[in-house]
């Protein structure tokens, strides 16, 4: 099965195209590193929880959208080969500059695959 980094942020409505648009030049460096899939979804539907929600984890203000995205890869070992290429590629310092939101609110983490059904 495959293994999933996730990441939840925060991003100015204002800046959507923005985010759009680094994504789309920074996105494939994680497929050309052994990624098979690169999902970047802006937040349409995320309501607010009684004890805890998207918004909050990443302390998303009123003027401030939720994106969550995800990597595919086929397991773990490439995942970690491809994250040790992608922090050596100076293309990665040049995009992580330019981040249309604030990387310090980000969360992410790493994930195994215990059941995968469709596709």
């Amino acid at each position: 099965m495959p293994y999933i980094d996730g990441f939840v942020i925060a991003v100015a409505t204002a800046n959507r195209q923005a985010f759009i648009e680094h994504a789309r030049s920074f996105d494939p460096l994680f497929l050309e590193c052994g990624a098979t899939r690169v999902i970047e979804g802006w937040g349409d539907d995320v309501p607010a929880g009684k004890l805890t929600d998207f918004a909050r984890a990443v302390q998303a203000g009123p003027d401030e959208a939720v994106v969550f995205s995800w990597i595919e890869w086929p397991d773990k070992a490439t995942r970690d080969a491809g994250t040790r290429k992608m922090m050596e590629d100076p293309r990665m310092a040049s995009g992580a500059a330019d981040m249309p939101f604030d990387g310090k609110r980000m969360i992410f983490g790493g994930f195994e695959c215990v059941v995968e059904l469709g596709r």
